[in-house]
């Protein structure tokens, strides 16, 4: 699938677009592009303050919003690279805690494209070397980068040997790319995402990861191994215990005192925010309080992942005290991972639109107890689900007889609403149906 962007500014609008018509237009793995594309600028990837690298299938976004909020509660200056962006294209660089603006975006970008003469590179490779360019330039005291697509052969991986990598949860998403036939490539499916996550890992660096089945946990052991890096691993080094709705976070190398409490709801975010606080607690340099961690991951939030929507134009379509919550998820682990954020709850009405090339059933099976009516919608765009088909199968499939398909989200709010009843509305399926949404509801990230 490839990238979109828009821009209000008619300067980075004009480098998008320029973007858009030099790029392939589809994502491309390989590090022979960006490197080249590095060194024309004069390798700014080498030149980045202490440096944090997260890969995963699900949760490595949340766990980098858990590491910025962590460390800027120390008082420390950080970069952080993210994608995908949800309503601005911004919104994927942010420099020393504040979001790129504008005049130094479309400065960059045409910097880059420039010097990408000839390269074929695509979007996310020249965005990620125009990042790259900000953060040498740019003063900071750590710099956050997540993984785009797998990790081994993600433009990101281009950077030098880290601080620490992190890898977060993993399964099965992107198999047009990251299960295509190589040799040396596990066959097994799982494993070789895992594989893919693995190849972060370089000598130099130090790693922190969840706990995760036995074939997968010894890939990555191994790939750790040759690279003569030791795992600091969930359930072995370090552990998240539940108190309620806080947590306490254990390690055979010091634990922290007081709960935790995170604002992001779910035991999967729980995680998360121990992943984090594993990288931190591993990285050379400064190392943040138990106060500041715990006031980090208090304030850490990454919008679309289980976000109670505010007051706006689409909350003001549900009936009054019903709550309306948005949550990109958009593959099984992240199903199972909303499953179980959902257990205690009644079950909401969904709103759902999924792209063409995920598994619908696959997400949607973990959680099909919680719904209580499931509205499709279509994802401008973008090749997607068609919503009559997709309700059919959530018919005949998951057994849920009230299945509507809707023109947009807002028609799908209206229909709830109107027909039915009272009940919380969670829309789902798809980072882009979450820019989406959070443009329409008025609620832009920054």
């Amino acid at each position: 699938m490839p990238d979109h962007a828009h821009s209000s500014d008619p300067a980075v609008q004009a480098q998008l677009d320029r973007l858009a018509a030099l790029s392939p237009g589809r994502d491309i793995l390989g590090l022979e592009r960006i490197a080249e594309l590095c060194n024309r600028l004069g390798n700014p990837q080498n030149r980045l303050p202490r440096t944090f690298h997260v890969a995963g299938t699900n949760g490595k976004g949340s766990t980098c919003a858990y590491l910025r909020a962590i460390l800027e509660a120390s008082g420390r200056r950080v970069h952080a690279y993210t994608s995908p962006h949800l309503v601005r294209f911004n919104e994927r660089i942010r420099l020393a805690g504040t979001l790129i603006d504008d005049a130094l975006l479309a400065a960059l970008l045409k910097e880059v494209l420039d010097r990408a003469e000839g390269l074929q590179a695509s979007f996310f490779e020249v965005t990620t070397a125009a990042a790259f360019l900000a953060f040498a330039r740019t003063l900071a005291d750590d710099c956050i980068i997540e993984v785009g697509l797998g990790g081994r052969l993600d433009a990101t991986n281009i950077i030098s040997p880290p601080a620490v990598c992190g890898i977060a949860s993993l399964g099965i998403d992107h198999e047009a790319f990251l299960l295509a036939p190589e040799p040396g490539a596990p066959a097994d499916p799982a494993t070789r995402i895992a594989w893919e996550k693995a190849g972060i890992i370089k000598p130099g660096t130090r790693l922190a990861c969840l706990d995760y089945p036995l074939p997968l946990a010894n890939i990555i052991g191994k790939t750790a191994a040759a690279a003569d890096v030791m795992p600091f691993a969930e359930n072995d080094a370090w552990a998240v215990v539940p108190d309620g709705e806080q947590f306490f976070w254990r390690s055979k190398f010091g634990s922290i005192v007081h709960p935790l409490h995170s604002s992001m709801p779910g035991a999967h975010q729980r995680r998360n925010a121990g992943l984090a606080i594993a990288m931190l607690r591993l990285a050379d340099g400064p190392r943040p309080s138990d106060d500041a961690i715990a006031r980090g991951v208090a304030s850490a939030f990454w919008p679309g992942r289980m976000q109670r929507l505010g007051p706006g134009p689409l909350t003001a379509l549900l009936p009054a005290g019903a709550d309306l919550w948005l949550d990109g998820g958009h593959n099984p682990d992240a199903g199972a991972a909303l499953a179980r954020a959902l257990d205690d709850r009644a079950p909401l009405h969904i709103v759902c639109g999924l792209l063409a090339n995920k598994d619908a059933m696959g997400f949607l099976r973990p959680f099909a107890s919680r719904i209580a009516s499931f509205q499709a919608v279509p994802i401008p765009g973008h090749e997607h689900h068609d919503p009559n088909a997709l309700c059919r199968r959530v018919q005949s499939d998951l057994g849920i007889a009230d299945a509507q398909p809707c023109g947009d989200v807002t028609a799908a709010l209206r229909h709830i609403a109107d027909l039915c009843g009272d009940g919380d509305v969670l829309i789902c399926g798809s980072l882009y149906l979450a820019g989406i949404v959070l443009d329409l509801n008025g609620e832009h990230p920054v």
